[in-house]
């Protein structure tokens, strides 16, 4: 299980920061059931990504900050929930994008789901050590 949460992870890694490197060259209107999105709000989705994957990878380097991949999972399940949202607000009648985001909020949540029920993480592993 350990194993394919870590593929999952580094999948999930790579799709968050390439949306992120999509979004700093790309606007809101690109998307146009997105165009509802303000742009200051566009602007820390992409700092809001490249943190969450980097917070999806870390733990592979350092298990005191295992704590870090499910709550970056968390977030990139609430943003791909967010554009689900705003794409039916918009009225849009396209489903595509919709499943898109809710497939990734999906593996997003199954990230989470392993990594604090099915492969929980240890006390040790999630304290931080000053000194």
């Amino acid at each position: 299980m350990n194993v394919l949460l870590w593929f999952l992870q580094i999948l999930l890694a790579l799709h968050t920061a390439v949306g992120a490197v999509w979004k700093s060259s790309n606007s809101e209107r690109t998307v146009p059931t997105l165009g509802a999105i303000p742009h200051g709000i566009w602007q820390g989705l992409i700092a809001l990504e490249l943190l969450c994957a980097v917070g999806l990878i870390v733990p592979l380097f350092n298990k005191r900050l295992a704590i870090l991949a499910p709550i970056a999972a968390s977030l990139v399940a609430v943003e791909m929930l967010f554009f689900s949202g705003v794409h039916l607000a918009s009225g849009s009648t396209s489903i595509g994008p919709l499943i898109y985001w809710l497939v990734v909020a999906a593996i997003a949540a199954f990230i989470v789901y392993g990594r604090l029920v099915l492969k929980p993480i240890r006390r040790n592993e999630a304290s931080i050590r000053f000194g």
